[in-house]
């Protein structure tokens, strides 16, 4: 039994799991630039992606259940590891719908909102490199915050644009559903930012 506290280091499971979800945004947006020929792959790929990303939830809960100090609030430990795993649901949800769908061919609006969960992928990388070395976060979170905003203005546009020119409406409702599937993701995007500013003004 341990008799004095521990300090575990999170960190490093906390780019663990940016690091998934990078290759998993990476993937998406392979597959919607390449068509239906890869979406079945990508998914499958993201799908086991998602999988390693449940095990180092798992493995962040249990270590903040047996750690006594914690680098940061256990609280936001919790919220930073749930709000990225959101982010990972989202990338296999949209992957799953897309195959499912059999969307064809891919609208370049669809192609263009991957390339916003890629590029907020990669600031969330380069700010949680920056919370385990105590760098800079605020301009990444920032960044994300942009990326969000233009998310929702491309997004809008396009379910507009649908229920202008779309006459079939199965095929409405389905590019409906992913163009949502897609934002609700840079969403949780903007989730993790807004949890790590937070915990940037609690530790200054």
């Amino acid at each position: 039994m341990r008799l004095l506290p521990r300090e575990e280091k999170f960190y490093h499971l906390f780019l663990k799991q940016v690091e998934i979800i990078s290759e998993a945004s990476r993937l998406l947006l392979d597959g919607l630039r390449a068509g239906n020929s890869r979406l079945a792959e990508a998914a499958t790929e993201i799908n086991v992606l998602e999988h390693r990303g449940d095990e180092v939830i798992h493995e962040i809960f249990t270590r903040l259940n047996q750690t006594f100090i914690t680098p940061i609030d256990p609280e936001d430990i919790h919220n930073i590891s749930s709000a990225l795993d959101n982010v990972l649901d989202g990338i296999e949800d949209t992957s799953h719908r897309l195959v499912s769908y059999r969307i064809d061919p891919i609208p370049a609006t669809m192609v263009t909102l991957s390339e916003l969960v890629a590029a907020c992928s990669s600031a969330l990388h380069k700010a949680f490199s920056a919370l385990e070395r105590n760098g800079p976060i605020m301009e990444h979170c920032i960044e994300i915050n942009r990326l969000e905003n233009e998310a929702d203005r491309i997004g809008r546009s396009a379910v507009a644009d649908l229920f202008n020119k779309e006459k079939d409406p199965i095929t409405l409702i389905k590019l409906k559903e992913v163009y949502e599937f897609i934002e609700a993701t840079i969403d949780s995007c903007e989730d993790v930012a807004d949890v790590l500013q937070n915990v940037v003004v609690k530790n200054s």
